[in-house]
């Protein structure tokens, strides 16, 4: 198997907002008692600030497993305290400008079904995870990439077992495309679902025309843009009489947009990649994986239900304190 899957994204801008916080380990945690930031920070990438992308961290203590000083520590603790300024609060003239490189992870869990009440389904949304911080000034003294489409990337090495193609939906602003399914690792070397988009239209011709399937998975490295924002269309109704009726319809895209592939894909069942034994094993210890987060899933919601159960049966059987007369 190939060393390192490659999986990377880029993402700099303007820190936009943040939702990080602060918290401490349970006494049945690995190291309790231990401090630890968890949260997501906004970056917006262009100048209209509407591309706006999200980086997430699980879990950074002050220092590392070595002992070391974690400059991920500092940095968002500056973005808690507000040493480093947001759009949101301050304004995009004192904003800090930040760099993250960072990778793509996944966000998975169990949730109940909607269209098979009593039963429960996957939830496997993808997004950036950790990378080291870097602040680069603010506002115009700042330095950002000329092009703002390089602003916010990815480059991932893929298992493509399908391709889709979509037609527009132009109600909602979305364009035609092909969707590129497959699999990707972390650094872990655990596997993932994911899908990619190809809009342009020489790229949504190529990889329809690769024929990938689960039978014939076809790998390759793949690189484009990230894809987050939110549009506002005006809707008018004319009246007979008196002024129009108009309305705002705000829809929100996220994608990852394939802006380039490897010129000659990789072999399929070969050392140099990925034999298909170590993709087999792969997908054996996925399942493994989810069954440990279903269980978990299953024992929360049991849990629950004990709970509202022994509230219920509490309220029922406690004494009255006085009594109605008519």
């Amino acid at each position: 198997m190939k060393a390192n899957f490659l999986n990377t994204s880029h993402i700099e801008g303007l820190l936009y907002d943040h939702n990080l916080e602060t918290k401490v380990t349970g006494e049945n945690s690995k190291h309790p008692g231990t401090q630890y930031i968890r949260g997501d920070i906004s970056i917006v990438t262009d100048s209209k600030l509407m591309n706006v992308v999200q980086v997430y961290y699980s879990y950074v203590t002050e220092t590392t497993s070595t002992g070391k000083s974690d400059s991920r520590w500092s940095a968002l603790m500056d973005i808690i305290s507000g040493k480093r300024k947001t759009v949101v609060a301050n304004g995009a003239d004192q904003a800090s400008i930040i760099r993250i490189d960072s990778a793509i992870g996944f966000n998975e869990f169990y949730t109940d079904s909607r269209e098979n009440p009593g039963t429960q389904e996957l939830v496997s949304a993808k997004r950036n995870e950790g990378g080291f911080i870097h602040f680069d000034g603010t506002g115009e003294n700042g330095l950002l990439l000329a092009d703002e489409h390089k602003r916010a990337t990815f480059k991932n090495d893929i298992v493509i077992t399908s391709v889709v193609e979509r037609e527009a939906n132009e109600e909602r602003n979305l364009p035609a495309k092909a969707i590129i399914k497959g699999w990707v690792f972390d650094f872990r070397k655990a596997i993932y679902p994911i899908e990619f988009s190809a809009i342009e239209p020489n790229a949504m011709n190529y990889f329809l025309g690769l024929e990938a399937s689960t039978k014939n998975p076809v790998i390759t490295q793949v690189w484009g843009e990230q894809v987050s924002e939110t549009t506002i269309r005006k809707i008018v109704t004319e009246s007979a009489f008196g002024p129009d009726d108009v309305r705002e319809v705000s829809s929100t895209r996220k994608d990852f947009v394939i802006t380039g592939a490897s010129r000659e894909p990789g072999v399929w069942d070969d050392e140099s990649w990925i034999t298909a034994a170590e993709f087999n094993k792969a997908m054996n210890d996925r399942e493994i994986y989810l069954a440990t987060i279903k269980k978990r899933a299953d024992d929360y919601k049991a849990s629950r239900a004990k709970a509202s159960q022994a509230s219920a049966f509490s309220a029922s059987s406690a004494p009255t304190t006085g009594e109605f007369k008519f």
